[in-house]
């Protein structure tokens, strides 16, 4: 088989990709390992930047997104007992973010690409990239319990920090930047209403708390645990209990809404970036290049980014021969990268309690969240950043 870019990874990296470029008119092939149900059913990120959003609507894909997601205008942050909303639209110029599930975004996504009929291969397991430095590469992968080539001119890699796109890359031309977190996230979803209508990031002594949503009737919450937690370790009530601690403040009006808990998760904090994000003819995209802290709510927006950049940079090539955006991909994606990255682990410091923080550690983060509270162009820093920084 062959095509113009062979995709690897059916994420929403990977699916908008595959739109982008079929608007676009040019041919490729999307290589999934895992079967539709798993994609459609995996929990991630739910938090959708504006201009993410934004490139959604451009591609097509933004009709249910725009019927269904929620639309929020600011995010709560609660630290010692007490409550400040940052304005997003007030101190960005109009920018907000939506509420829309990774899921749904796959969902929408998976649907429009069968509709128009590309090639879309699940339980296709992508074995090897070969010949990325050459004018011809391929992919080999397994399909139907065959090993299969796909021949192309170029290659996508949006199949994650374990998938092989990354491992093709030769470790003498990469550099990697990384930082691991002594502490990880205990997530859960819960069949009750949010308590809030906004986002809810809160500084405890305890640890960090995290309150948000998928649906008005669906809770997403977060825990700050040690590394290495087991989510079974953790009743429903401690869940619920822990919460109550965290986010508690003077308000007599706020109250935490308890609910049936259905599903719990641990999720590791590290940062990680691989650069470049190019070899050859091979393009890394989202984890395959980066992953942040979930704190900023960046991961999925920046694949989109990176994807973004990659479409409109093949679309100037073959437009006008002009191979300029696509030979600056790397350091294009980059500096949006780091900007996150700086952004997901400033957030993390301000609202994570170190297992060996100290008194002075403590006063920092209050004294640092004051500012926020205070100073407006300290707010106006972290609404710019929370809403996304420029997709170009």
């Amino acid at each position: 088989m062959r095509t113009t870019v062979a995709v690897i990874g059916a994420g929403p990296a990977g699916l908008l990709l595959a739109r982008l470029l079929d608007n676009a008119g040019i041919g490729n092939v999307v290589l999934e390992s895992r079967d539709r149900a798993y994609v459609e059913q995996r929990q991630r990120a739910g938090i959708l930047e504006h201009g993410t959003a934004e490139a959604l609507r451009a591609a097509g894909a933004g009709e249910r997104m725009d019927r269904e997601g929620l639309p929020h205008d600011g995010i709560e942050l609660r630290f010692d007992r007490r409550r400040h909303r940052v304005d997003l639209p007030a101190l960005t110029g109009g920018k907000y973010v939506t509420v829309y599930a990774q899921t749904e975004v796959c969902k929408d996504l998976i649907a429009l690409r069968l509709a128009d009929g590309g090639p879309l291969l699940f339980e296709a397991e992508a074995l090897a990239v070969e010949g990325a430095e050459t004018a011809a590469p391929r992919v080999r992968y397994r399909h139907g319990g065959r090993e299969e080539v796909l021949e192309c001119d170029y290659v996508v890699g949006c199949d994650g920090y374990w998938g092989v796109a990354r491992e093709a890359v030769p470790q003498a031309l990469s550099r990697v930047s990384e930082r691991t977190y002594p502490f990880a996230w205990l997530g859960i979803l819960a069949d009750v209403p949010p308590s809030h209508d906004e986002l809810v990031y809160a500084r405890h002594d305890r640890g960090f708390a995290l309150l948000s949503m998928r649906t008005p009737v669906l809770t997403r919450a977060y825990l700050q645990v040690p590394a290495g937690t087991d989510a079974a370790d953790w009743s429903d009530t401690e869940i619920w209990d822990e919460l109550d601690r965290r986010l508690e403040t003077d308000d007599p009006a706020w109250r935490l809404a308890r609910g049936p808990v259905t599903a719990k998760s641990v999720t590791p904090l590290r940062a990680h970036v691989h650069e470049p994000m190019r070899h050859g003819r091979l393009f890394l995209a989202g984890d395959a290049a980066h992953i942040v802290p979930p704190t900023g709510a960046k991961g999925l927006n920046l694949a989109v980014g990176d994807v973004v950049t990659f479409a409109r940079a093949l679309t100037r090539l073959r437009d006008t021969g002009d191979p300029g955006l696509l030979d600056a991909y790397s350091d294009t994606c980059l500096r949006r990268v780091w900007q996150a990255e700086r952004f997901s682990c400033a957030m993390t410091a301000l609202l994570h309690r170190a297992p060996d923080a100290t008194p002075f550690d403590d006063r920092l983060q209050l004294a640092g969240l004051d500012r926020i509270t205070a100073v407006r162009s300290a707010e106006t820093d972290l609404a710019e950043g929370y809403t996304g920084f420029p997709l170009d």
